[in-house]
This record gives C-alpha cells, structure tokens and sequence, in this order.
C-alpha cells in the first residue's frame, strides 16, 4: 500500500525549504539578476539555461524545459520518490514526516533500520567483552587515547572480531537478508558472504533522530587497508550529507552558540572527552553544501578545523568555497589552523581544553582567509596586480548572497585594491538577465491568466483580492482555475509558488500553472498591484455584461431582476470612462 502524506505537512515543508540552497548544494549556481543560473544539470549544454527563482521557489531549463519545484528536483536529480524526497527535505529541515493512520511504514527501511541497530549493539557487547576479558589491543588502545567508559557507551563503539562471518552467523535469520542491503556484509565469488567489518573499532554513525544508519571502521593492529573503512551508500546513509556526532551535538547541548567540523572520529571522541560537545566530522570526504546547510538549521558560526600544513590548507580552501553561497546574513564561519604534525584529538591530550579553546577563539574569519589566499596570488604594489585581484575575487563574492556580509567583503577589497567601493560594487554585481527569458513574458492582454500569473508568483498580494469580489456567471477552463486559487489562498494565505504547483502537480491545471510560473512579469511591486486590480475590474466589467446580456434577452423581468438590471446599466455608464 502507498504512503499519503498530508497535503498540509507539504505546505509546510516546502515554506521551509530554500530551493536555491538545495540546488546549489548539487550543481553550481551563479547569481544572474534576480535569478541563479547553472548549466542544466539534466542535459548536455556549454551555456547556463538552467535558472532558479528564489522569490518563486521554482526551477526550470529553457534548454531542455525540466521545470519543477524542491520535490521535483531530488527526484530528478537524487532519483528519489516522492515520499524519499519528502523525507529528504524533513530531515534537512528538522521535521518528521507524518503519514496518515490508515497506511502502513515502508518494511524495507524499517527492516534495515532493524538490523543496523543489531549490529550496533552486536559490535558493541563484543567491544565490552573483549575489554573485560583483557584484550591487549582493544584496551590498550583506548587507554592510550584517554576514553571513559560513559564516552564508549554514549557513542556506542563496538568492536568487530577478526573472524569472517560472525555478524552474519550471529544475526536472526529474519534480518539476514537485509544485512548486504545495510551495507554489513560483501558478497564472495563463491555465492556466499563474508562481513564487511573485520579487527576493526566501530562507530556507529546516526542520524538526527538517533537512528544507526551506517559504520566506520579502524584497522586495529596487524597488516590491512584501509586504515579507516565506512559503510558503502545505502538507502539510509548517504555519506555526503551525514555528520559523526552530529546526534550526540544535538542531545547534549541545549544552545548551539558554535559547532566546530573536524575530519576524523577520533578528534571528536577526544574533544567531547574533554567536555568540548559542540563538534562534528566528516565522513572521510570534503565538507558539502547539504553538511553545511544542516550545521546552519542549528547554529549561525561554524568553525573548521584543519591542519596547518598545505593539505590543511587546501581542505580548507575547498571549505571555503562551499560555504560561500550559503553565508546570509548573521552566518560566520571561520577557519582553526593547527600546528603541523598535531589533530584534535593529539592536541586536546596534550594540551588540554583551555588550551585548545584558546586556539579556537583565535579561528580565522573567512573573509580573511579568502583575501589573504588571493592576495599571495597578485603583486599590490601596481595596478595589474590589484585589478589581477578584483579579477580572482569576482567569481568567489558572486557566491555570496547580497546582504551585509557581501557589502563588508567589497569594502575590505576596494581597501586592499585602492579602488572606489561604488566602482568595484557596480563592476562586480553587473550581470545580465538570461537572454532566453526575454521571449517569456506572459499575455497581458488576458486578465484571467494575468490574475493567475501574479497571484501564482506573488501569493501575498491575495489581499488585493475584496471578499466581495466572484467569478460568478463567466465560464471557461480558465476561470474555474482562477477561482481555485484564489479560494486556496484566501484559506492558505502564506503558501509559495512551490507549496501552489505542488497542489496541482497531478491535474491538468498543473501544466498551465507551470507555465504561467515559468514566465517573467517584468513589473515592480507598485505595477504588479495596478496590473492586478486593472484584471479584477476588466473581469468583473465581463461579468456584469455577461449578466446584463442575459437579462436582456429575457422576454420578462422580476422585480428583482429589473432592479438589478437597472443597477448594472448605471455601474456601467458611471465607470464608462475605465471600461
């Protein structure tokens, strides 16, 4: 039996959603007047055709014609279902998911879930018995790097012998065949399994609610690679948008005035051993933007912690980058350099939380970081250099998002350039409306689709609309969907584009309304409310003719019917001079 989710939670959820932080955290986008660009992620192309509203919440190519909403895009793109892509932008959000009481829980996911949390409890009583049975090892290792008991059990770690098959011999025969789907066991040439995990210390990886949905692995003592092993990608764990200990961040700290992003477990068993709560790590790849996104739904100052070597400072470049899109208004991120040679979890052991705080407050700004890697690219000291600079800063503050932060970025660099700060903003914001959308402007001579234009992509303006205003008595396809929309909204008044497409998406209507949100008005605020009411009056204008006109060829009249009569010929003769 399918899943049905309220139509309500959906409204809800796409509100919530930044569809340009979404997309922009799986293809490039670049700000192009009041939309974002990128080459279509959905077909081959050499010019950006791909644009993205964010005032609509709506996306479309003019290349290929893929058009859609957040939903739609993780389908297309993640190749998601509908439900998976609901799920997807609830947890990024925060949300649970709600399904109405007569459908049933997906089996294989709440199987899956079934077996990780086996497995995790499996790893970790073999952990607690070969610690007490005085494995040389196991605890010789954990002595060495200063972990509690209360830590151990907090995060779980497990430990899985060096044996073949002893998860898979271990596990209920029920689960058994979810254990190559979980990712917990290899398939041999023979037919066979053999587990995954073998002589390694484990870690539980979870998800925000608390849920195992993945592993890492250390190779403890004796000859093997690679030195750390993660869950492969599954249907639950998705490594480019997980965190370690992000749960643990989530349970143990009410107010997230900061969270530091380290890039080994380890680093974050010793730091949170030394009472530091607030940090969480990578999953052995570059920090993405679907990472970030999720850091900032919890705190607004993200600090990164990298060595202080040229790795160091390449990862933190790449972090960088990442993270320049997503940086509103009241968003920090800075950047902790440590010493060559030392980690986190080497650092914290040797000099002890107030040292290593210390450091943390001296974190590097990003704008410090970005100006001075671009500075040791350039020679100052002519005007080649400094526009050379201009030049190489261009594509990283188009990044940014206009506010505050990007003002405060262009003063410092018209500082170091020795340029006009006016000058540089007006070089640097000039950009172009997509010359495809110039053929897109809709049919103002059609109120009715003038009506549902505005009110599709300005929502809020449904106050225009008087109570009193009715569609009664006109007839067409068309006016039955304006009438729809302005009933869905008068009752709905803080849905989007995205939340009105998605109420439609599988009618006929849904097509035309696509369309219509596709279409660029080319009207300022005070215009967009005149163009409004102009259609109100025009259609209202029609219906009185229309009534009129039925009246009149009417061979006799109520009383009733002749005041009205009466009524609409002078409305009509008064407002000639609009009509």
């Amino acid at each position: 039996m399918g899943e049905k989710i309220p139509q309500a939670f959906i409204d809800d959820l796409i509100a919530r959603t930044d569809i340009v932080e979404l997309i922009n955290s799986r293809i490039s986008l670049r700000k192009a007047g009041r939309q974002y660009v990128a080459c279509c992620p959905f077909h081959s192309e050499k010019t950006p055709s791909f644009t993205v509203s964010l005032q609509k919440q709506f996306y479309y190519c003019f290349g290929c014609g893929v058009h859609g909403t957040a939903i739609s895009f993780l389908m297309a793109f993640d190749h998601l279902n509908f439900v998976e892509a609901i799920e997807e932008l609830a947890q990024q959000a925060g949300m649970v998911v709600p399904r109405e009481s007569n459908q049933l829980p997906d089996t294989s996911h709440r199987k899956l879930y079934e077996v990780l949390s086996f497995a995790a409890d499996f790893y970790h009583q073999q952990l607690k018995v070969n610690v007490n049975q005085n494995q040389g090892r196991i605890k010789a290792y954990l002595r060495e790097r200063g972990l509690s008991r209360s830590i151990v059990a907090e995060f779980k770690l497990g430990f899985a012998p060096s044996r073949w098959d002893i998860l898979l011999s271990n596990t209920q025969l029920s689960l058994r065949p979810y254990l190559k789907e979980a990712g917990l066991v290899i398939d041999r040439d023979s037919g066979h399994c053999y587990d995954r995990f073998r002589g390694r210390l484990i870690f539980p990886i979870h998800d925000y609610r608390g849920q195992v949905i993945g592993f890492g692995g250390r190779l403890l003592g004796g000859e093997g690679s690679p030195k750390y092993l993660n869950s492969p990608e599954t249907s639950l764990f998705h490594k480019r948008r997980e965190l370690y200990g992000l749960y643990q961040v989530r349970k143990s700290i009410r107010n997230y005035e900061k969270i530091l992003v380290v890039e080994g477990y380890m680093d974050v068993l010793s730091l949170a051993q030394h009472k530091i709560r607030y940090v969480v790590a990578t999953l052995g790849t570059a920090t993405t933007s679907e990472q970030l996104t999720r850091l900032f739904q919890m705190t607004s100052q993200v600090i990164f912690c990298f060595d202080g070597d040229r790795a160091g400072q390449e990862a933190a470049w790449r972090a960088l980058e990442t993270a320049l899109p997503l940086l509103k208004q009241g968003r920090q991120v800075q950047f902790m350099f440590l010493p060559t040679g030392e980690d986190p979890d080497t650092l914290i052991r040797a000099e002890g939380q107030v040292a290593f705080e210390s450091r943390l407050e001296k974190a590097v700004p990003l704008s410090e970081v970005l100006l001075n890697g671009l500075q040791r690219k350039v020679k100052l000291d002519n005007i080649d250099g400094r526009v050379h600079l201009i030049e190489l800063a261009r594509p990283f503050i188009a990044k940014i998002p206009s506010g505050v932060y990007q003002d405060m970025l262009f003063s410092r660099l018209a500082e170091i350039a020795q340029i006009g700060q006016v000058s540089l903003a007006r070089y640097l914001r000039k950009s172009e409306i997509p010359r495809q959308q110039l053929n897109c402007a809709i049919d103002m001579d059609s109120p009715v689709q003038k009506m549902i234009a505005i009110l599709l992509q300005h929502p809020n303006l449904i106050h225009i609309i008087e109570d009193s205003f009715s569609l009664q008595g006109l007839k067409g396809v068309e006016l039955q969907l304006l009438q729809s929309l302005i009933t869905l909204l008068r009752s709905n008044p803080y849905l989007n584009t995205a939340s009105l497409l998605e109420h439609w998406k599988e009618s006929k209507m849904g097509q035309q309304l696509r369309q219509l949100a596709i279409r660029e008005l080319f009207l300022t605020d005070n215009d967009m409310i005149l163009e409004l009411k102009a259609a109100i009056a025009c259609l209202q204008a029609q219906a009185a003719d229309d009534r009129m006109e039925v009246l009149s060829n009417r061979p006799v009249l109520t009383a009733e019917e002749q005041q009205e009569l009466l009524i609409l010929l002078a409305a009509k003769q008064s407002n000639k001079h609009i009509l």
